[in-house]
């Protein structure tokens, strides 16, 4: 653990800390002290490394904040994890409250009530980076149906795809089935080179780019061939019952009403359903309904179904997405 002291230097006072592990010190600096810089950027200090000491010089509040996101880095590296741009990102986005001791100890020492915060996959282990994420995974583990909301960049899939698939390697399911509607944006599926498959597996990549962020590529094959994982058209999902399976609906904003009454009722026993969408971004022709406001407003009053929300703070892409979602909101806001 990182020990502080202040002492007085000129006019500034100086906030020490000491790092006992000059190993991972050298983690916690990142390549080229790159996340020294950005917490330099972020909170106005300046953070200069004296053997295996970091000195912080700013404005008190923003020198605590600063030890307090450094402490708790450090002890993500005393658990055996890694520190990432991500990581920095969500300490920095988290209420100064909230980012105390003993909030850190219930991420990374193993709480009993935050069990299953990390999700553990064949290649990674994943954590969700913001409250909302947090609630949003842990109602994936407890509700048979959820709902994710909220803009891109926020998570939801690939938090869905992560516990998906940690629930099939625990083999809490039979196999994954991960759909989304091909919604034609511009070109006819039917003017589109090669067979059936060819066509619609452009609109299914971003699913399999979140599959193979947790299995092997060989693996993945493997299971897609066995039919244990189907990544297929919203549409051909009609008639089908899917039981023991861990089921994922991408991009739920742009399936009609009939399509979202038809895909729901799918869920079979022994299943796990989760919808995502993004209300701001439905492409379906003019005077059709999204069927996701429809679930929405139908369901909401079921106990058993989970609705959880996201907003521009819960964006885990580029920093700058969340600025440019959150300009957008603001204009949206005026008309």
């Amino acid at each position: 653990m990182a020990i502080s002291t202040a002492t007085p230097h000129s006019d500034v006072t100086e906030t020490l800390l000491e790092f006992p592990d000059n190993f991972l010190l050298i983690d916690l600096c990142g390549e080229y002290d790159a996340n020294l810089t950005a917490l330099e950027s972020a909170l106005g200090v300046q953070i200069l490394r004296r053997g295996n000491h970091l000195v912080i010089m700013g404005e008190p509040m923003a020198r605590l904040r600063t030890q307090e996101i450094l402490q708790a880095l450090y002890q993500r590296l005393e658990a055996g994890k890694t520190v990432e741009p991500g990581d920095i990102d969500r300490e920095l986005r988290m209420d100064p409250v909230e980012n105390e001791p003993g909030a850190q100890k219930e991420l990374f020492k193993g709480d009993p009530g935050a069990a299953r915060v990390e999700i553990k996959t064949r290649k990674k282990l994943v954590e969700p980076r913001t409250e909302a994420q947090k609630a949003y995974v842990r109602s994936l583990f407890d509700n048979e149906l959820a709902f994710g909301i909220g803009p891109a960049g926020t998570g939801k899939t690939y938090l869905a795809v992560a516990v998906g698939v940690n629930m099939f390697i625990n083999g809490q399911v039979d196999r994954i089935i991960l759909s989304r509607p091909a919604v034609e944006a511009g070109e006819k599926l039917g003017y589109l080179p090669g067979d059936m498959k060819d066509k619609v597996d452009p609109y299914m990549q971003p699913l399999y780019d979140a599959l193979n962020d947790f299995l092997p590529g060989k693996q993945t094959a493997k299971l897609i061939e066995e039919k244990r994982i189907e990544i297929a058209p919203l549409a051909f999902m009609r008639g089908r019952t899917l039981s023991n399976a861990f089921v994922v609906l991408d991009e739920a904003q742009n399936a009609t009403s009939m399509q979202m009454k038809m895909f729901l009722t799918r869920l079979g026993e022994g299943s796990r359903m989760v919808i995502t969408g993004d209300r701001t971004q439905i492409d379906l022709p003019r005077g059709v309904s999204s069927g996701l406001w429809d679930a929405e407003r139908l369901l909401k009053s079921i106990s058993k179904i989970s609705f959880n929300y996201f907003t521009s703070k819960d964006v885990v892409r580029h920093p700058l997405v969340a600025a440019i979602i959150e300009a957008y909101e603001k204009e949206e806001a005026k008309g």
